[in-house]
């Protein structure tokens, strides 16, 4: 399965602008994590993103990208605004397409697993005439997660772990309408897989670093650990009993900026 992945907006375009939030870095941050949980975790599924980074890209570029790749999906991240007091869930097919369409099927089934976790009201299921809807050749969804300049959906949006949400959501949706197969994955009984977010020789380091994670809602704390007879503080920010599970809240920590990696016990 070939999905191609467009957070929209970036580099010129910021978006809706709202409650010290871009649309742009919104969009993008939800994308990666969708890209980062269907790479990891199922078979024969290949991705390609219109930005991986806060880039300007033209809708009749990303629309000719995906048609030349032969996408055989075609996904647009969002989020809404209006008036401040509008909020809420929604998503998009074309409006020339009836319910009864290929595409109307997929948006059903990602309305429905997005709606499940996203902890937004539920606007429903709508039609435009958008060009990343009317110009690409296979089917096409765009999905509106929120409200940017309402202050209760923006809340959410600055929750790392509320991305993540949205993310899987937008993963359990597209797994279930193209009937992907998880990875056969072998995790040996007592193999514990931690995230190292930073060591430091100096403790006052690690608790800063630990506070940054914590401020962008990834639990964190310190522990110590010897080598070579010197005492070193390290930055854990989560311990798995599966290694997918830590890839995920590695992808977590990366997003924000700071390096980090994984050992295995």
């Amino acid at each position: 399965m070939k999905l191609y992945l467009d957070p929209g907006h970036g580099g010129t375009d910021p978006g809706a602008l709202g409650n010290g939030l871009r649309e742009k870095d919104v969009n993008l941050d939800i994308a990666l994590r969708i890209r980062s949980l269907l790479v990891t975790n199922y078979e024969n599924v290949s991705v390609m993103m219109s930005r991986t980074t806060d880039s300007t890209k033209d809708l009749q570029q990303r629309t000719n990208e995906a048609n030349n790749w032969g996408a055989d999906y075609y996904v647009s991240i969002h989020c809404n605004a209006f008036n401040g007091t509008a909020r809420g869930y929604e998503d998009f097919i074309h409006d020339a397409l009836s319910d009864a369409t290929q595409t109307a099927r997929y948006r059903d089934i990602l309305h429905e697993e997005i709606a499940k976790v996203n902890q937004l009201t539920n606007r429903g299921k709508k039609k435009a005439n958008l060009h990343v809807l009317r110009e690409t050749t296979m089917p096409a969804v765009l999905t509106e997660n929120g409200f940017i300049d309402n202050s209760q959906d923006a809340a959410l949006m600055k929750l790392s772990t509320w991305r993540q949400n949205v993310a899987q959501g937008h993963v359990n949706g597209i797994s279930r309408a193209f009937n992907l197969q998880p990875k056969q994955t072998s995790n040996p009984p007592g193999t514990l897989y931690k995230v190292i977010a930073g060591s430091f020789t100096d403790k006052t380091n690690a608790d800063e670093r630990a506070v940054f994670l914590q401020s962008r809602g990834i639990d964190a704390f310190v522990i110590t650990t010897t080598i070579s007879g010197r005492i070193w503080y390290r930055v854990q920010a989560g311990a798995f009993n599966t290694r997918e599970n830590a890839e995920q809240r590695l992808q977590e920590v990366l997003n924000t900026g700071v390096d980090a990696f994984i050992i295995v016990e």
